[in-house]
C-alpha cells in the first residue's frame, strides 16, 4: 500500500470534500480517501504507487488540481 497526502488549494467547502472522496473512491486501485476542509488536504492510500498519476489525473478532471 502507498499513501500520499495531496494539498489541493481549490478545496473550500465539505461540498468539495465529498466530491474528492467520491469521485477518487472509484478510480481503480484506490482503497481509501480523507478529504480535509481546513487543511485543504486528500489523503489517498493505493494498492501501489502507480495509481497515483490516475489520482492525480482524476483531481484535475474533476476541478481540484493538487499542487505541485
Amino acid at each position: 500500500m502507498t499513501v500520499k497526502t495531496y494539498s489541493v488549494p481549490n478545496i473550500s467547502c465539505h461540498h468539495c470534500v465529498n466530491t474528492i472522496e467520491r469521485e477518487l473512491k472509484d478510480v481503480a486501485g484506490v482503497t481509501s480517501v480523507k478529504g480535509n476542509v481546513s487543511t485543504k488536504a486528500v489523503m489517498v492510500e493505493v494498492v501501489d504507487a502507480s495509481r497515483l498519476a490516475a489520482v492525480e489525473a482524476t483531481l484535475v478532471e474533476i476541478g481540484y488540481p493538487a499542487e505541485k
